[in-house]
């Protein structure tokens, strides 16, 4: 029997459409190894465990802090990184997405929780701007204003080694790997991804860079990088080092630093910013100030 199958078979709530959601989560392990096939025969007498998120010891909550805007149509969050961008069928609990439920009320039904409504996700441990709807109309209007790339989203990246050119672009087509669930660029089957690139901060072994994504792929910038030969620092999934000058690196340096739409209700520019969280800052910190000599470059930050 196959495995999302047998799920179904095993567990009353288990349909089998939810069976593969789980199983593509990583949330479930055939006699002790992770299992991402939906169609893996279980053989007999096989011991299969599933995880589900029903702890309540990962919960996280947002304050104001977090908040960069809010009004009757929209919420733009500085999202910390380690938090996961919105729930799955294998975790709720410890989400940007459930958090702002529990922070948010309805403007128009007080006491009421929002109609939130999710327009872009930011990898778990990637930082920065995160902007969602609050009311149905605006979620129409805010979905087509990025389905048309209307939108123009700028990070900041801290990668390994020097850029061959202070400014520059890639593009190509991504596609998942299923065997490694990592994303690659392929002759064709994938989807156009672009991502710009300036150079704005030297340290001899890396360089700070301003990067506009024009698409919006899944972990576009990161792979992009990648393939130059310059990894993000502590992005050990694409071949990054998770130690630098001394120091470990906890996370993929990567920042969402601003977003710039209209409104999708007033029709109003909006351009909005988010700061670096400390553990980008204090790795900034610490290439300046081990730098033997001043490049000329500009620092933003």
């Amino acid at each position: 029997m196959r495995l999302d199958q047998y799920l179904a078979s095993a567990i009353p709530d288990f349909s089998r459409s939810f069976a593969r959601k789980i199983i593509d989560l990583g949330g479930v392990h055939l006699n002790g190894r992770r299992m991402r096939r939906s169609s893996f025969p279980v053989p007999g007498h096989a011991a299969v465990e599933v995880y589900l998120d029903h702890r309540d010891l990962d919960i996280f909550a947002l304050d104001d802090e977090h908040i960069l805007l809010r009004d009757r149509y929209l919420v733009v969050v500085n999202k910390p990184p380690g938090i996961n961008s919105q729930p799955t069928p294998a975790r709720y609990k410890g989400t940007l997405y459930e958090a702002l439920l529990r922070l948010l009320d309805d403007p128009y039904n007080k006491g009421r929780k929002p109609s939130l409504g999710m327009v872009q996700r930011l990898d778990r441990d990637t930082s920065g701007v995160m902007i969602f709807s609050i009311h149905a109309r605006a979620h129409k209007s805010l979905s087509d204003i990025f389905a048309a790339r209307r939108v123009q989203k700028h990070y900041l990246a801290l990668v390994a080694g020097c850029m061959q050119a202070p400014q520059g672009e890639f593009r190509s087509l991504l596609a998942r790997q299923h065997r490694t669930n990592l994303m690659k660029s392929v002759a064709r089957g994938g989807k156009e991804a672009v991502t710009r690139y300036r150079v704005i901060e030297k340290f001899g072994d890396a360089e700070l860079l301003e990067v506009e994504i024009p698409t919006g792929r899944s972990h576009q910038i990161r792979v992009h990088f990648a393939e130059a030969g310059h990894p993000l620092l502590g992005d050990i999934r694409y071949g990054g080092p998770d130690r630098w000058r001394g120091v470990d690196v906890p996370r993929q340096m990567l920042h969402a630093r601003r977003l710039e739409l209209l409104h999708p209700i007033s029709k109003e520019p909006l351009n909005i910013e988010a700061p670096l969280p400390q553990d980008f800052l204090k790795l900034l910190e610490l290439g300046r100030s081990q730098q033997t000599a001043a490049d000329g470059s500009d620092a933003i930050v």
